[in-house]
Formats: structure tokens, sequence, C-alpha cells
């Protein structure tokens, strides 16, 4: 199960752009907590706490327990928006948990064993992820902090797909579920294909080579001109 995180959380009564504008200028970063069964809450988050705990992998599929005054409210994680040229959260969406609700995340993938994969060492291949991440659902207690698939017996040409990801009891992924055709791969071994590129055609006969030119034929009947 993934580890759990604590965030310490104020409530906001104002909203819009203003608003989140002179949060971020006092070091905060504006969010909004839904789902549960009850309305959506504006709060705002300590920034440099937050950064602090996005700086690990397993903050983006836990559960973190957002703490406000008294009150506690287990929550994932479901959308960070982040600035475009800055190291800065704009805004963050959560989602409240129930603990007999099942729930649907995105955890990232773990491939073991690919500097040591029969298709690596042996063939000469590299290893190509096709899939980082998987989407999954379980109750809130199996969440996963990652999966792990351990691809040392990889081959050549070889793949693994979606049905190969071990998965730890109580967690299913949904995709799978759709029909066999969804099984889509998440890893390969292959030998990389580099582009040659095509030399030059030599000039074919009869073809005016570049900055010469042309000379007209003579008509039937005409002699060639006689060079001086």
């Amino acid at each position: 199960m993934a580890k759990g995180f604590d965030l310490v959380a104020e409530l906001r009564d104002d909203a819009g752009k203003g608003s989140s504008r002179r949060l971020r200028r006092e070091g905060k970063v504006p969010a909004i907590i839904y789902g549960g069964g009850k309305p959506p809450r504006p709060l705002s988050f300590e920034r440099n706490a937050l950064m602090r705990h996005m700086e690990q992998e397993a903050f983006f599929s836990s559960v973190i327990n957002v703490q406000v005054g008294e009150k506690e409210q287990p929550a994932i994680l479901k959308d960070v928006q982040m600035h475009p040229a800055k190291r800065m959260v704009l805004h963050m969406d959560l989602q409240r948990i129930v603990a007999t609700e099942k729930i649907r995340m995105s955890v990232p993938i773990h491939y073991l064993n690919e500097a040591t994969a029969v298709g690596v060492k042996l063939g000469g291949g590299t290893v190509s992820h096709l899939y980082s991440e998987v989407d999954i659902t379980c109750l809130p207690k199996d969440l996963p902090e990652y999966l792990e698939v351990d691809i040392g017996e990889l081959e050549l040409d070889q793949m693994l797909y979606l049905s190969n990801i071990p998965l730890p009891e109580g967690v299913e992924i949904p995709e799978l579920a759709q029909g066999p055709e969804n099984d889509k791969p998440i890893v390969s071994v292959h030998i990389l294909k580099v582009a040659v590129e095509p030399e030059e055609e030599e000039a074919v006969e009869g073809e005016v080579a570049e900055g010469e030119v042309p000379t007209a034929a003579p008509e039937e009947g005409e002699k060639p001109e006689e060079s001086e």
C-alpha cells in the first residue's frame, strides 16, 4: 500500500483569479477539494511544504491526509497545474475518498533488470518503455505506490503487455476489462535502427549540371557551328 502524506490546509472564502494571484504572492497554493458526497471547498496550502512533498514520486499516487483545523480528510491528488516556465504550482485539485468506495488512480510502473534483460545483454537490444504509468482501480487501503514489472527474461523483439503486470490483491486495470484488444504492449526490447541518408545520385546523361548553361541542339540539316 502507498504511504500517506500529511498536508495542512486553510479554508478560503474568496475565489477567482485575483484571489489566486494574491495567494501565490503570499507563498501559498490555491486548491480545491471535492467528492465524497460533500460540496467542493476552496483551500490553500503552504507552497514550500507542498513542493517538498512533490519531490517524492509517491506523493502523486498516495493517500493525502488533508488537515483543516481540527478536522482531517483523506484525499487523492487528481490534477496539478504547474507554471510553464517556473518551478511553481499554480493550482491543485484533490478528491475526497471514502474507505468503502473504489478509487481510480494513475500509478507509475517500475521496470526491473533492464540492463541484464536477455535481449539487451545477449541480443544487443534497447529497452523501450511504451507505458510509464497505468490507471488502476482499488479501495484506498489497497492503493499501491507503484507497480513492478521484471523484464529480465525479455528477449530481443519481444514485448510485455498490460496483462503481464503483477497486480496486488484488490487492484485491477480497468482497461483490460474492456476486452482483449485493449491488452496493449507496455515495454519491448529491440534493435535501434539508424536512418541512413541516401547518397546524391550521379547526374543522368542529358541532365544539365547546376550552374551550366544548356547548349541548343542543332536542328535537322543544320551544321553545328565551328569554333573559330
